[in-house]
């Protein structure tokens, strides 16, 4: 995540979100609910009774060299997303010579720990290679280079992968699409046929549209929806919508998030909760702590709401390592857990969520 995203609101506006459910309200299809030890409290162990995937990017040094993240990124959670090793400019930094080494060593770690990979990303305006940018190529030759890449990158890891997030971030906050390299060169045709050729190279895998702030009923997220929409009439095989959820304390909550996500599970979509973090003005404090946990709240709870909710991901689980103070001046300690991986109360927030949602299966 190299990226500046524009904040989406959190805060007491979530309050009907916060209201007590139904039992069905509850009901998921997840494989894998149930196969778990039903003592473990671990969020991972939770959402599985929950019938969702709790999960969280993986910083690939930190994995390395800290015996402790590599610990909790194994234990606490059910599955793995890269957060960079899978993206373009590092799978393939000269045209045609690939390096599946680091992304390979999660899928590794994953499969030791039983963790499902969320893939992250085959086509998106970011982090692509110099080769590529700074390239002369036809309409006809850029085509050929996307669908060579995607084919490649889905072969490689055929089997190993649970969902890929195929198109990445290709909508304006207007709603418009966005102004790429892909769309200049060959035209809105280009989502379907990432699709078509992700699914190609990887039949099995579930494939996915992601964006952010698509939390809540919007001119984005409207757009995205009728995109799908047509898509699905179309027979292109995207399965999923991912939903980033990079949210900050300075705003109110997403409180029509359960609202937006039903009309994808309408289509009869998957939707996903795939990059969680909320973000506080710095220094921390107490006060800030507790609306940072409302504002993970409201997001797992807008997945629990929604019955084809397949996972929640964030974006990253200690403060010790984050993409925040890099990119927001001011900003930071976003995640669940503090730089000494003591767990804050947004950590407490989600487990209780889960708890109560495993209680009712």
């Amino acid at each position: 995540m190299r990226k500046p995203i524009k904040a989406v609101l959190v805060g007491t506006a979530a309050a009907a979100l916060l209201a007590p459910c139904t039992i069905n309200a509850f009901a998921h299809d997840e494989p894998g609910r149930g196969h778990t030890d039903t003592r473990a409290t671990t969020l991972g162990a939770l959402g599985l009774r929950s019938g969702v995937r709790i999960g969280t990017a993986v910083d690939m040094a930190a994995l390395a060299d800290d015996a402790p993240y590599r610990a909790k990124a194994a234990g606490e959670f059910s599955s793995v997303t890269p957060e960079n090793v899978m993206k373009w400019e590092v799978v393939e930094p000269s045209r045609g010579q690939y390096d599946w080494k680091a992304a390979d060593e999660l899928v590794d770690f994953a499969r030791a720990n039983g963790q499902l990979v969320r893939g992250h990303t085959l086509l998106w305006h970011n982090q692509l290679p110099s080769w590529l940018t700074t390239g002369d190529f036809t309409t006809d030759q850029l085509r050929a280079v996307l669908r060579k890449h995607i084919t490649d990158e889905a072969r490689h890891f055929k089997g190993r992968i649970w969902q890929w997030d195929v198109v990445n971030e290709a909508f304006n906050d207007d709603g418009t699409l966005r102004d790429s390299i892909w769309l200049r060169k060959l035209g809105p045709g280009y989502i379907a046929d990432a699709f078509r050729w992700a699914h190609e190279a990887d039949p099995k895998a579930k494939l996915y549209i992601n964006d952010y702030n698509i939390e809540g009923v919007n001119a984005k997220s409207t757009a995205l929806y009728d995109l799908v929409g047509e898509l699905r009439k179309q027979h292109v095989p995207i399965h999923g919508v991912g939903i980033q959820g990079h949210l900050s304390v300075q705003y109110n909550a997403p409180h029509d998030i359960a609202e937006n996500m039903k009309r994808f599970d309408d289509l009869g979509l998957e939707t996903a909760i795939t990059e969680a973090d909320v973000r506080i003005p710095m220094p921390s404090d107490s006060t800030k702590q507790e609306a940072q946990a409302e504002g993970y709240d409201v997001l797992l709870r807008g997945c629990l709401l929604t019955r084809k909710c397949t996972d929640f991901t964030v974006w990253g689980f200690t403060d010790k390592y984050s993409w925040v103070p890099g990119t927001f001046e001011g900003e930071g300690a976003a995640n669940l857990f503090d730089e000494n991986y003591k767990a804050k109360p947004a950590y407490s927030a989600l487990r209780d969520d889960l708890l109560l949602a495993a209680g009712r299966h």
